[in-house]
């Protein structure tokens, strides 16, 4: 628990200090945002503050920070470490810059944002790149709550199919209203459930002060398959980076008043998700390491969402088997719900279709639900597809990260800013994706001297290339 408070101590004091030399570095002004010159009663619409901050929070978190933390902690308090440096450093300065960028761009979503810095046939390979994750996250969070509630109603596969189109009509009604109807309305009360849930959480894990694994013992846990790196770096991502975080962000970038709100607003909302990443992975190890599991008679074999359900009833009582519902039901819906919302922004910007005419949106909306719906059919029908997709979303979830934090050092080499503070992150996750690109089952599946010796040129080529580029920027702005 020694390791976990200190980490706890770590975020907050990462907001109040590094927030606010990232802030610093970005330099927010009295410009007028685009939720105000915009204003188009749809997408672009002025929120208050503390609206904004809960729909960052949840559009950004849904399961991410609590499945991905309950995975992630089989290695120990090495996932402590990723989290809290992954956070502070790399996470909530991805989430940030993307944020305060898109508000510089007219709310532009990621493709528009990245062809400005790494030019249009990278913003074309990141249009297709992010279109298609964003319909995997809707795929894979229709499935997991209607296959919950499906069988809460009955064995009966046909109930799955049910619920996917309860779920589906949702998506289709939320993505064509404005942004202010639904999601402004429902998406804040589902993200204090979510804290709620964390913080009561943390309250039982300071009141029973279970002995578990310290940094102290070692970085990593017993008997865990993968290899430390670069498997917990793809398998925490929410909590501490995820590419998926700046094609929400410029969702909010569009309802936010003034720059200056950016930190609390982009930056807060991460280190937050940070501090629930820490929550759940404590609680994990307590349950896979510090006999949780055991008091809680139930096996070490469970899988995340059974994790949750288990703990939450059990030291929450009713109550917290309610807000598990909440937890492995409605916030992979609402992820689900934006992620579709952001893809026809995405999609609109591209093809340069105003988006104030419902006909407009549904021209967009039509051809990708029927895409996405193929997408879960497969997930459906393949008895691993989940799987399947879900690592495929692993690595292009980090791979995004990648593209927007080279494209925020270009943009900082420009504006003559201190581009270290992205820089590094952006080679590192460079490495990351590479080796685990050449590793992974469900890509190249080479041993583990291959893949590091891939992550090894990718470091020595990603460094060379950026040393290139930056003198002859420094010549051209001579």
């Amino acid at each position: 628990m020694i390791t976990f408070v200190l980490s706890l101590v770590a975020l907050f004091v990462g907001y109040l200090v590094y927030g606010k030399v990232v802030e610093r570095i970005f330099g927010p002004d009295e410009r007028q945002t685009p939720a105000v010159r915009i204003n188009d009663g749809v997408d672009y619409v002025v929120l208050p503050g503390w609206k904004v901050f809960m729909i960052q929070f949840l559009n950004i978190a849904g399961t991410g920070p609590i499945f991905g933390a309950i995975m992630g902690a089989k290695f120990g308090p090495a996932a402590y470490l990723w989290i809290v440096f992954g956070c502070i450093f790399a996470g909530a300065v991805h989430d940030y810059m993307s944020g305060m960028l898109s508000m510089r761009h007219d709310g532009a979503g990621l493709p528009e944002i990245v062809g400005c810095y790494l030019g249009q046939a990278t913003k074309k390979v990141l249009l297709v790149f992010s279109v298609f994750l964003l319909m995997m996250v809707g795929a894979v969070f229709v499935y997991s709550p209607a296959l919950i509630l499906g069988k809460l109603c009955s064995d009966d596969l046909t109930w799955v199919y049910i619920w996917c189109g309860i779920i589906f009509a949702y998506y289709l009604i939320a993505t064509l209203m404005p942004i202010d109807k639904i999601i402004g309305k429902i998406y804040p009360l589902f993200a204090i459930s979510m804290l709620f849930m964390a913080v009561a959480l943390a309250g039982v894990l300071f009141v029973k002060w279970p002995s578990l694994p310290e940094l102290s013992d070692g970085l990593w846990g017993e008997g865990f398959q993968e290899p430390i790196f670069p498997a917990l770096f793809i398998t925490i991502a929410c909590g501490a980076i995820s590419g998926f975080h700046a094609t929400q962000t410029p969702l909010m970038a569009r309802c936010v008043k003034s720059e200056k709100m950016g930190r609390p607003l982009f930056y807060g909302a991460m280190i937050t998700e940070g501090v629930v990443a820490l929550i759940w992975a404590t609680v994990s190890m307590y349950f896979f390491y510090g006999g949780a599991a055991q008091d809680l008679g139930q096996p070490l074999t469970l899988q995340a969402p059974e994790v949750v359900t288990a703990v939450s009833q059990g030291w929450l009582g009713m109550f917290g088997g309610i807000l598990a519902m909440l937890g492995v039901v409605a916030a992979p819906i609402t992820s689900g719900d934006t992620a579709l919302r952001s893809s026809r922004l995405i999609i609109a910007e591209f093809l340069h279709l105003e988006q104030r005419s419902i006909s407009k949106r549904l021209m967009i909306c039509v051809p990708l639900f029927a895409a996405t719906m193929a997408l879960l059919f497969f997930n459906i029908e393949n008895p691993d597809g989940f799987n399947v997709i879900w690592s495929y979303f692993g690595w292009a979830n980090q791979t995004l990260a990648v593209f927007v934090l080279w494209s925020i050092t270009v943009y900082l080499v420009r504006q003559r800013k201190a581009f270290i503070i992205t820089l590094l992150p952006a080679i590192f996750m460079t490495v990351v994706c590479s080796t685990f690109l050449m590793i992974s089952k469900n890509a190249f599946g080479f041993d583990m001297a291959v893949g590091y010796g891939v992550g090894g040129a990718a470091l020595i080529v990603s460094a060379a290339w950026f040393l290139g580029w930056y003198k002859k920027e420094k010549r051209a702005s001579r």
